[in-house]
């Protein structure tokens, strides 16, 4: 789920695009389909797909959206989360800056 929800938000999947059926894509990732499917229905959820028995998921047209605060207090207390675990685990605190100056980096398209 989060790898196509990377592909939708970087804009690698477009509106009217369709994804493969869920047992084939399934059996290429070598998970169970119903992984798949639970997938495809919170990607449904959020807005990303239109799912249509016998013709599958298509990907929909989404606006931009603002966060509200609570989500980047969220995502922060996330990042700071990660960072802090990351630490306990021995990760140097300079290889961990570099990592988040790469995907930021990556974010000035």
């Amino acid at each position: 789920m989060d790898g196509l929800r990377t592909f939708l938000v970087d804009g690698a999947l477009h509106a009217g695009d369709l994804l493969p059926p869920v047992r084939e894509l399934a059996f290429e990732l070598g998970v169970h389909f119903n992984t798949v499917a639970e997938a495809y229905r919170i990607l449904a959820d959020e807005g990303w797909l239109d799912l249509k028995r016998r013709r599958g998921a298509q990907v929909l047209e989404r606006r931009k959206r603002t966060a509200d605060p609570q989500k980047r207090e969220q995502f922060a207390r996330r990042l700071r989360e990660m960072i802090a675990e990351l630490k306990a685990d021995g990760v140097r605190l300079d290889d961990i800056r570099r990592e988040l100056n790469l995907v930021m980096k990556g974010l000035d398209v």
